[in-house]
């Protein structure tokens, strides 16, 4: 017989928080002898080619990044290095710096960090998502820098390294023009970077394939992949949580309709030693689809009935739970009021925290919370800890009931809720077009994860034409003729 050991004592410990938070609603806690933590071939596979990916994608990440880096320091250095090298090669030979060479020095010193500041906010900040193919500008402004610092240098190199010009002046007007023409260079990386796609070009249709939700953005001049980005970072903060347990709603219904129906085959032969046993068979299973088939036709038209009272009992419920759920809420509030007011009275060593007091009046809720999440489904967006974090915070922050509830009656973002739901996602671009093309009229692309799919069409905003019509200011006049013979 196998004696327990220490990991298993440990997954059993395990399993049993992990079904507390789940139902924490329920007095009760059953452990099964299969868990959910045990990990099939499949998975481990999948895992595995998560972590290449992962590590791929670190790996080119931090490439870039000591790339750009490099790039850099040549930019910034090169300048410096044009004014040393005459000092430390033939320093002797040097014509004397006037006043107007040394002005150029500082010109060359704030030029410098101006540039410094405005790479920095460009180009330095953390990166929010990892696209899979280059991004086309970026990239050739870097070949565009690298190829002007290069020229510069062997300019440099053959004009005044090798003959030794005298005149220090001009070297430095020639590192000045250097700083300029980099100078020109970053605000050109600031028009097709940040500045061309400003001005909407583009109304993209983005469709969740599971429930059809649907919102719509005004995009600019942006690739495939740029596009996709912008749409995700907009999915996160405009469509509600994905919730698969409301889909799951037709496909219980349809094999509930299917369940109901018996087939009896009534002309089906006798079966006898010189019968074949597999035609028969394969006969008696045509017959029963067929009978399944015409038997859900013959059901349509009464289906509808079935689903009107359905959904009317579902709504009865939601609003009966909802009911409950609210009144809890306000009484638990009122307690709370109650417990301020005394604790003011109280010494300051006595006085409880918001994670106190929200433990204390959350069981008086938690009855009926449960009930209504389950009633709707959102019982696996909500565990017991985000709702008493979510209890304590609106304590702090003197919340009302109203307030509370808010995340709870409507759905929300999918930020709004765990991270769990959202952190690190792998999203999977699927389009025809190359990535690295740019938008176009009809252009459709799907962006994929685990669970879903956005489907995303552009459409190209029309050109408007708008026209003038004057009006003459005189014809707004009009001249009111009064009668001798009236009374007015």
């Amino acid at each position: 017989m196998l004696q327990p050991t220490n990991m298993d004592h440990v997954m059993d410990y395990l399993i049993k928080q992990k079904c507390k938070d789940d139902n924490w609603g329920e007095t009760t806690t059953a452990v099964t002898g299969t868990s959910e933590h045990s990990l099939s071939q499949e998975d481990i596979v999948r895992i595995t080619k998560d972590l290449e990916d992962s590590v791929g994608l670190d790996c080119r990440r931090y490439f870039t990044l000591t790339l750009a880096v490099i790039l850099g320091l040549l930019v910034f250095l090169t300048p410096l290095a044009f004014l040393v090298l005459p000092h430390l090669l033939w320093f002797d030979r040097l014509q004397p710096c006037g006043t107007a060479c040394e002005g150029l020095f500082i010109s060359v010193a704030f030029k410098l960090l101006i540039l410094l500041l405005a790479v920095w906010a460009l180009f330095f900040r953390a990166p929010r998502a990892s696209l899979p193919r280059v991004y086309v500008f970026r990239a050739l402004l870097a070949v565009l820098v690298l190829l002007f610092v290069l020229s510069y240098w062997l300019f440099y190199g053959m004009r005044i390294l090798d003959s030794q010009d005298e005149n220090y002046q001009g070297i430095v007007q020639y590192a000045v023009s250097l700083v300029d023409a980099l100078l020109f260079i970053h605000y050109l990386a600031i028009v097709l970077l940040e500045l061309r796609q400003l001005q909407p070009c583009f109304s993209v249709c983005v469709t969740r394939s599971t429930d059809g939700e649907t919102r719509h953005y005004n995009l600019g001049q942006l690739s495939i992949q740029r596009a996709a980005l912008a749409v995700l970072q907009h999915y996160y903060c405009d469509f509600p949580v994905h919730n698969p347990a409301l889909l799951s709603a037709s496909k219980s219904r349809a094999a509930k309709h299917l369940a109901g129906l018996k087939v009896y085959n009534v002309d089906a032969p006798a079966e006898g030693p010189g019968n074949n046993a597999a035609a028969a068979a394969a006969g008696l299973a045509h017959s029963q689809s067929r009978a399944m088939i015409a038997a859900a036709a013959r059901r349509r038209d009464t289906s509808h009935n079935e689903l009107y009272y359905e959904e009317a009992e579902h709504e009865r419920r939601v609003r009966k739970r909802r009911a409950r759920l609210v009144v809890a809420v306000e009484e638990a509030f009122t307690h709370i009021k109650r417990m301020q007011e005394e604790e003011q009275k109280k010494a300051p060593g006595d006085v409880m925290d918001p994670r106190e007091a929200a433990q204390a009046i959350f069981p008086s809720m938690a009855r009926a919370l449960q009930k209504y999440l389950r009633t709707t489904k959102q019982q696996h967006c909500h565990s017991m800890e985000s709702i008493q974090q979510h209890l304590a915070f609106c304590i702090t922050n003197n919340m009302t009931p109203k307030a509370f509830l808010e995340s709870y009656l409507s759905p929300g973002p999918t930020l709004q809720y765990g991270r769990d739901h959202w952190l690190a996602r792998q999203w999977t671009l699927v389009s025809e077009a190359s990535v690295t093309s740019g938008l176009k009229d009809g252009t459709v692309f799907l962006l994929k994860c685990v669970d879903f799919s956005l489907v995303v069409t552009s459409k190209t905003i029309p050109y408007i034409q708008m026209s003038e019509e004057y009006i003459d200011p005189k014809s707004h006049k009009f001249v009111l003729r009064l009668q001798s013979e009236t009374s007015v």
